[in-house]
Protein backbone atom coordinates (compact mmCIF):
# COMPACT_ATOMS: atom_id res chain seq x y z
CA UNK A 1 0.00 0.00 0.00
CA UNK A 2 2.56 2.17 1.23
CA UNK A 3 4.43 1.64 -2.54
CA UNK A 4 1.53 2.85 -4.42
CA UNK A 5 1.24 6.07 -2.10
CA UNK A 6 4.40 6.94 -3.03
CA UNK A 7 4.12 6.52 -6.53
CA UNK A 8 1.03 8.46 -6.90
CA UNK A 9 2.69 11.08 -5.20
CA UNK A 10 5.52 11.15 -7.56
CA UNK A 11 2.98 10.85 -10.22
CA UNK A 12 0.80 14.01 -9.07
CA UNK A 13 4.13 16.28 -8.57
CA UNK A 14 5.41 15.51 -11.75
CA UNK A 15 2.16 16.48 -13.19
CA UNK A 16 1.97 19.43 -11.12
CA UNK A 17 5.46 20.39 -12.61
CA UNK A 18 4.74 19.93 -16.16
CA UNK A 19 1.42 21.95 -15.89
CA UNK A 20 3.35 24.90 -14.78
CA UNK A 21 6.58 23.89 -17.41
CA UNK A 22 3.82 23.68 -20.40
CA UNK A 23 1.99 27.11 -19.15
CA UNK A 24 5.34 29.12 -18.88
CA UNK A 25 6.05 27.82 -22.17
CA UNK A 26 2.88 29.26 -23.97
CA UNK A 27 2.74 32.08 -25.94
CA UNK A 28 -0.34 33.34 -23.44
CA UNK A 29 2.22 33.61 -20.54
CA UNK A 30 5.22 35.08 -22.82
CA UNK A 31 2.98 37.60 -24.60
CA UNK A 32 2.57 38.64 -21.07
CA UNK A 33 5.77 38.79 -19.63
CA UNK A 34 6.34 40.69 -23.16
CA UNK A 35 3.52 43.36 -22.03
CA UNK A 36 4.74 43.90 -18.80
CA UNK A 37 8.64 44.01 -19.10
CA UNK A 38 9.12 44.94 -23.08
CA UNK A 39 12.65 43.70 -24.18
CA UNK A 40 13.33 41.94 -21.65
CA UNK A 41 11.70 38.96 -22.88
CA UNK A 42 15.14 38.05 -23.93
CA UNK A 43 16.17 37.16 -20.50
CA UNK A 44 12.96 34.85 -20.48
CA UNK A 45 14.58 31.41 -21.94
CA UNK A 46 17.37 31.77 -19.77
CA UNK A 47 15.23 32.15 -16.63
CA UNK A 48 12.89 29.56 -17.80
CA UNK A 49 15.75 26.38 -18.41
CA UNK A 50 17.28 27.78 -14.64
CA UNK A 51 13.76 27.27 -13.33
CA UNK A 52 12.67 24.05 -15.04
CA UNK A 53 15.72 22.13 -14.02
CA UNK A 54 16.29 23.91 -10.53
CA UNK A 55 12.04 22.35 -9.73
CA UNK A 56 13.14 19.19 -11.42
CA UNK A 57 16.25 18.84 -8.59
CA UNK A 58 13.71 19.79 -6.11
CA UNK A 59 10.97 16.99 -7.22
CA UNK A 60 14.18 14.08 -7.42
CA UNK A 61 15.65 15.55 -4.00
CA UNK A 62 12.30 15.51 -2.01
CA UNK A 63 9.96 13.02 -3.80
CA UNK A 64 9.09 10.00 -1.60
CA UNK A 65 11.46 7.04 -2.58
CA UNK A 66 10.15 3.44 -2.61
CA UNK A 67 12.49 1.55 -1.62
CA UNK A 68 11.92 -1.58 -3.86
CA UNK A 69 14.68 -3.00 -5.82
CA UNK A 70 13.39 -3.99 -9.66
CA UNK A 71 16.55 -5.40 -10.46
CA UNK A 72 20.62 -5.40 -10.13
CA UNK A 73 22.26 -6.20 -12.92
CA UNK A 74 25.63 -7.77 -12.26
CA UNK A 75 28.80 -8.65 -13.66
CA UNK A 76 29.55 -8.06 -16.51
CA UNK A 77 26.05 -7.37 -17.36
CA UNK A 78 26.10 -4.21 -15.31
CA UNK A 79 29.31 -2.71 -17.82
CA UNK A 80 27.57 -3.87 -20.80
CA UNK A 81 24.09 -1.76 -20.47
CA UNK A 82 26.65 1.58 -20.05
CA UNK A 83 27.03 0.96 -23.59
CA UNK A 84 23.69 2.27 -25.01
CA UNK A 85 24.13 5.16 -22.46
CA UNK A 86 27.25 6.08 -24.17
CA UNK A 87 25.79 5.62 -27.70
CA UNK A 88 22.91 7.60 -26.38
CA UNK A 89 25.35 10.49 -24.85
CA UNK A 90 26.62 10.46 -28.25
CA UNK A 91 23.52 11.08 -30.22
CA UNK A 92 22.99 13.78 -27.53
CA UNK A 93 25.79 15.43 -28.99
CA UNK A 94 25.26 14.62 -32.35
CA UNK A 95 21.85 15.88 -32.16
CA UNK A 96 23.21 19.49 -30.50
CA UNK A 97 25.21 19.77 -33.50
CA UNK A 98 22.61 21.13 -35.35
CA UNK A 99 21.30 22.91 -33.03
CA UNK A 100 21.98 26.84 -32.08
CA UNK A 101 22.83 25.52 -27.44
CA UNK A 102 23.37 29.31 -27.13
CA UNK A 103 19.87 30.24 -28.43
CA UNK A 104 18.75 26.57 -26.78
CA UNK A 105 19.38 27.58 -22.97
CA UNK A 106 18.69 31.61 -23.76
CA UNK A 107 22.12 33.14 -24.02
CA UNK A 108 22.02 34.48 -27.74
CA UNK A 109 18.56 36.42 -26.67
CA UNK A 110 20.70 38.09 -23.97
CA UNK A 111 23.61 38.98 -26.42
CA UNK A 112 21.23 40.42 -28.98
CA UNK A 113 19.49 42.22 -26.08
CA UNK A 114 23.01 43.80 -25.06
CA UNK A 115 23.87 44.60 -28.31
CA UNK A 116 20.86 46.39 -29.23
CA UNK A 117 19.49 43.38 -31.95
CA UNK A 118 16.94 42.23 -30.44
CA UNK A 119 13.73 42.03 -33.13
CA UNK A 120 12.72 38.10 -32.18
CA UNK A 121 9.13 37.82 -31.77
CA UNK A 122 9.45 36.50 -28.12
CA UNK A 123 12.16 34.46 -26.55
CA UNK A 124 13.81 32.45 -29.47
CA UNK A 125 14.06 32.53 -32.91
CA UNK A 126 12.50 29.95 -34.43
CA UNK A 127 14.74 27.54 -37.04
CA UNK A 128 13.15 24.34 -38.52
CA UNK A 129 15.96 21.94 -40.05
CA UNK A 130 15.95 18.71 -41.05
CA UNK A 131 19.48 17.14 -41.10
CA UNK A 132 21.44 14.68 -39.39
CA UNK A 133 18.92 12.86 -36.44
CA UNK A 134 16.22 15.10 -36.87
CA UNK A 135 15.70 13.42 -40.51
CA UNK A 136 15.04 10.52 -38.51
CA UNK A 137 12.85 12.01 -35.15
CA UNK A 138 11.36 15.14 -34.92
CA UNK A 139 12.63 14.84 -31.37
CA UNK A 140 15.97 13.34 -31.37
CA UNK A 141 17.43 15.19 -28.21
CA UNK A 142 13.81 13.64 -26.34
CA UNK A 143 15.01 10.32 -28.15
CA UNK A 144 18.72 9.82 -27.15
CA UNK A 145 17.57 11.08 -23.25
CA UNK A 146 14.74 8.39 -22.76
CA UNK A 147 17.64 6.32 -23.87
CA UNK A 148 20.00 7.10 -21.93
CA UNK A 149 17.90 7.39 -18.92
CA UNK A 150 16.43 3.89 -19.63
CA UNK A 151 19.44 1.95 -19.38
CA UNK A 152 21.04 1.47 -16.29
CA UNK A 153 22.29 -1.02 -13.99
CA UNK A 154 20.30 -1.17 -11.41
CA UNK A 155 16.39 0.00 -11.01
CA UNK A 156 14.34 0.83 -8.15
CA UNK A 157 10.99 1.88 -8.07
CA UNK A 158 11.01 5.42 -7.23
CA UNK A 159 13.43 5.97 -10.74
CA UNK A 160 11.09 3.60 -12.69
CA UNK A 161 8.26 5.93 -11.89
CA UNK A 162 10.28 9.01 -12.23
CA UNK A 163 11.65 8.11 -15.75
CA UNK A 164 7.81 7.15 -16.72
CA UNK A 165 7.01 10.31 -15.90
CA UNK A 166 9.72 12.16 -17.78
CA UNK A 167 8.56 9.73 -20.69
CA UNK A 168 4.93 11.04 -20.44
CA UNK A 169 6.19 14.64 -20.17
CA UNK A 170 8.29 14.37 -22.96
CA UNK A 171 5.48 13.21 -25.45
CA UNK A 172 2.97 15.94 -23.94
CA UNK A 173 6.08 18.63 -24.79
CA UNK A 174 6.46 17.25 -28.26
CA UNK A 175 2.81 18.03 -28.52
CA UNK A 176 2.68 21.58 -27.75
CA UNK A 177 5.93 22.25 -29.33
CA UNK A 178 4.61 21.11 -32.76
CA UNK A 179 1.73 22.84 -32.27
CA UNK A 180 3.96 26.06 -32.15
CA UNK A 181 6.02 24.69 -35.23
CA UNK A 182 3.09 24.25 -36.77
CA UNK A 183 1.34 27.73 -36.56
CA UNK A 184 5.00 28.81 -37.36
CA UNK A 185 6.15 26.99 -40.74
CA UNK A 186 2.51 25.95 -41.95
CA UNK A 187 2.55 23.15 -44.57
CA UNK A 188 6.43 22.55 -44.27
CA UNK A 189 5.80 21.41 -41.16
CA UNK A 190 2.80 19.63 -41.70
CA UNK A 191 4.27 17.87 -44.37
CA UNK A 192 7.46 17.07 -42.00
CA UNK A 193 5.62 15.61 -39.44
CA UNK A 194 3.64 13.23 -42.04
CA UNK A 195 7.57 11.53 -43.25
CA UNK A 196 9.48 11.23 -39.90
CA UNK A 197 8.06 9.89 -36.59
CA UNK A 198 8.02 11.67 -33.30
CA UNK A 199 10.18 10.83 -31.04
CA UNK A 200 11.38 7.08 -31.62
CA UNK A 201 13.07 6.43 -35.44
CA UNK A 202 10.74 3.52 -36.22
CA UNK A 203 11.30 4.21 -39.95
CA UNK A 204 14.39 5.81 -42.52
CA UNK A 205 13.56 7.98 -45.47
CA UNK A 206 15.41 10.21 -47.47
CA UNK A 207 13.75 13.73 -46.28
CA UNK A 208 12.69 15.65 -49.31
CA UNK A 209 14.65 18.62 -48.18
CA UNK A 210 17.86 19.14 -46.49
CA UNK A 211 16.94 22.25 -44.32
CA UNK A 212 14.29 25.24 -43.80
CA UNK A 213 15.53 28.92 -43.74
CA UNK A 214 15.21 30.64 -40.97
CA UNK A 215 11.81 32.18 -40.69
Amino acid sequence: MQYTVDVSIIIAIFALYGFVHSLLASKKIKFLFKKIFGELIAFYRLLYNVFALFTLYLIYEFSPKPNLLIYDLPNPYDLIVLIPQFLALAGIFWAFNFICFKEFIGLDQIKRFLGKAYKTELDEEMTLIIKGPFKFSRHPLYFFSIIFLLFRPTMDLFYLTFFACIVVYFYIGSYHEEKKLTEHFGDIYSEYKKSVPRIFPLKIFKPYKETFAES
